[in-house]
């Protein structure tokens, strides 16, 4: 292999391999360049953005000088990379990392990559050309004493290198070329950090902790609950997930990335580097499921307080830290293969999402039932919030989808049904003061009934994708999870949504989304779920089979794919694609098991 694999600096979106500390991740293609890497958070600019802009963003990289295939896999349930590199010489091991601290993240930016010979010997060459943070500012490159130094406005990197050569510090990058054999191992790392000093830590200590990252990363993966012939690819996915979880607040990102584009070429990019209401309760589903209770509590706790923080009103996401986005700003940046805008913030935050009330209270009912207590003044909240969508619900708004048409969307209506449904349980359980609850259950009555004639399409013989249309929407598969259908409606709706909008095991959200956008993969394990509670199990089975292989590679999903290539599209690794498949799994395991009469699992 050599950089001839991409195309115009660019590198297939399936290319790429994650590794994360639990405050940020970085992307490495599989010619072993770091084209994404923000510090030190998910959320800062990127150190490297080479994803978005070859010329200027930024890159590093450890590989080969010369030509060479290359395999690679993360080391068993971590999130450390291993690339082995085969050359006429011979093959070099590199292992990636962002490296954690002997009690959890650290306190700085730690990247390592570690070569060790098995042949050779194998001449090596790395380089990182720091980014202009989107041609902002201008990177700074010089060395104190023997330390190399890289400055990017407040961005402060320093290079640490052992059995690796010497290091050339040119105007704009520093480079080294060194020989890897057997009887050594070579060491390149960065220590980064924002504002405050930079630690330079010796090779030894580096060489530690990424031992102890292995071990970490391990550690917390053996807590996966198991899933049965599914389990690997669950426990790969939660890795997954768990690379955009902000250890510090428990807020969970979407994506690591933004910008990249729903159709190379086109104008659908945006910045998924928030917690969404919707993806954070999907995903808190997902570590219920996992058992990860740690990840559960951190994650509801964040949701309460940016709610609680930012409220009354319900916003559709948060910043890491909990706060509101200042808007969209559009870069000027290539993008990625030249699909622009580029973006810088997301300006869905003001949009009406009714769905966002019933995903809150589906999560709230599940934290409760699992034995928790909710304190008084999260009961009050929650009452104020069931009272705001008791006062909207009948209004359009911008669905799921976050489009800008505003029309009564079904799956916004079920979403609303969801939240009187889950509000009344809350109130039966003693978590919620009943002050209400004779209103909400006439809501929820009004809502079914809403929903049952006038977002049902006799032509389709489906739900639609909103009220008084014939139009299909993936997202109604939703209403088996929570319960609205298992029904003869929803096995038909099924047929609908397979016959109009699925390519293969692929499905593109709704009608008409196959002219401008990839199928989304999340939609394909929602079918798995759907399937699975309407006890069509054989049909589930096969479709699941066919959907786990979707992944890259090491693992990795996007969030959307081109069915006529197998490209990826849009920001990954989605965090919506990845814990739809642990949600898929572990329904179709339990209906599974219940099907042998083996009754629930965990």
């Amino acid at each position: 292999m050599t950089l001839e694999r991409r195309i115009d600096g660019f590198a297939a979106l399936s290319d790429y391999a994650v590794i994360s500390d639990g405050r940020t991740s970085a992307l490495l293609a599989l010619d072993g360049q770091i084209d994404w890497w923000a510090v030190p958070k998910l959320d800062d600019m990127p150190v490297c953005g080479a994803l978005l802009d070859p010329a200027c963003g930024g890159y590093l990289f450890l590989r080969p000088e010369d030509d060479f295939s290359v395999k690679r896999r993360y080391v068993d349930s971590t999130n450390v990379l291993e690339s082995a590199y085969t050359t006429e010489s011979g093959t070099v091991v590199v292992t990636s990392a962002l490296n954690t601290g002997a009690s959890g993240r650290l306190p700085w930016t730690e990247l390592v990559f570690s070569a060790c010979a098995r042949g050779g010997p194998v001449p090596m060459v790395w380089e990182f050309r720091p980014g202009t943070h989107f041609e902002d500012c201008t990177p700074r490159v010089a060395k104190l004493g023997e330390i190399p130094i890289v400055t990017i406005d407040n961005q402060t990197i320093a290079v640490v290198i052992d059995e690796a050569g010497l290091i050339e510090c040119l105007d704009d990058r520093l480079r080294g070329h060194f020989i890897v054999d057997q009887q050594r191992r070579s060491l390149v790392a960065f220590t980064a950090t924002k504002n405050v000093p930079v630690v330079v830590p010796t090779p030894d200590e580096i060489d530690r902790r990424l031992e102890d990252t292995k071990a970490a990363w391990q550690r917390w993966s053996s807590r996966v609950n198991e899933c049965g012939e599914w389990s690997p690819y669950v426990v790969r996915s939660a890795l997954a997930l768990k690379t955009l979880v902000a250890e510090r607040s428990g807020a969970i990102a979407a994506a690591v990335t933004t910008s990249l584009p729903e159709r190379v070429g086109g104008p659908k990019n945006w910045d998924y580097r928030y917690a969404w209401i919707r993806d954070s309760s999907f995903s808190i589903i997902a570590f219920f499921n996992l058992g990860m209770n740690e990840e559960v509590h951190n994650s509801v706790a964040f949701l309460i307080r940016a709610i609680r923080k930012n409220g009354p009103e319900l916003h559709v996401f948060f910043t890491l830290d909990g706060g509101l986005d200042d808007g969209e700003v559009k870069l000027d940046v290539p993008g990625y293969r030249f699909s622009r805008p580029v973006r810088a913030g997301n300006d869905a935050l003001e949009q009406l999402q009714l769905g966002n009330y019933g995903d809150l209270f589906d999560t709230i009912l599940r934290y409760a039932m699992a034995g928790h207590v909710l304190d008084e003044s999260t009961q009050t909240m929650l009452v104020g919030i069931a009272e705001q969508c008791r006062k909207r619900w009948r209004k359009p708004d911008s669905g799921i989808w976050e489009l800008h048409k505003l029309r009564h969307y079904t799956i916004s209506k079920i979403g609303c049904w969801v939240t009187f449904d889950r509000a009344i349980q809350l109130v039966e359980c003693g978590q919620l003061p009943d002050s209400h609850v004779d209103r909400w259950r006439a809501e929820r009555d009004e809502i079914r009934e809403y929903i049952e004639t006038r977002c049902w399409s006799e032509k389709k013989q489906a739900y639609s994708l909103c009220a008084d249309c014939d139009d299909l929407d993936a997202a109604v598969l939703l209403a088996a999870r929570t319960g609205f259908d298992r029904g003869d409606r929803l096995r038909h709706t099924i047929d609908a949504i397979e016959d109009e909008l699925s390519e293969g095991v692929l499905i593109y959200r709704y009608t008409g989304a196959h002219k401008k956008e990839g199928a989304f993969v999340a939609c394909t394990f929602w079918m798995v779920e759907a399937l699975a509670h309407s006890n069509q199990l054989d049909r589930a089975q096969r479709m699941m089979t066919n959907a786990v292989e979707l992944t890259n590679d090491v693992g990795i999903l996007s969030e959307q794919i081109d069915p006529s290539s197998g490209a990826f599209l849009g920001n990954l690794p989605q965090g919506l694609s990845h814990l739809s498949l642990i949600n898929a799994a572990f329904t179709l395991n339990r209906a599974q098991h219940r099907a042998r009469g083996g009754g629930e699992t965990t």
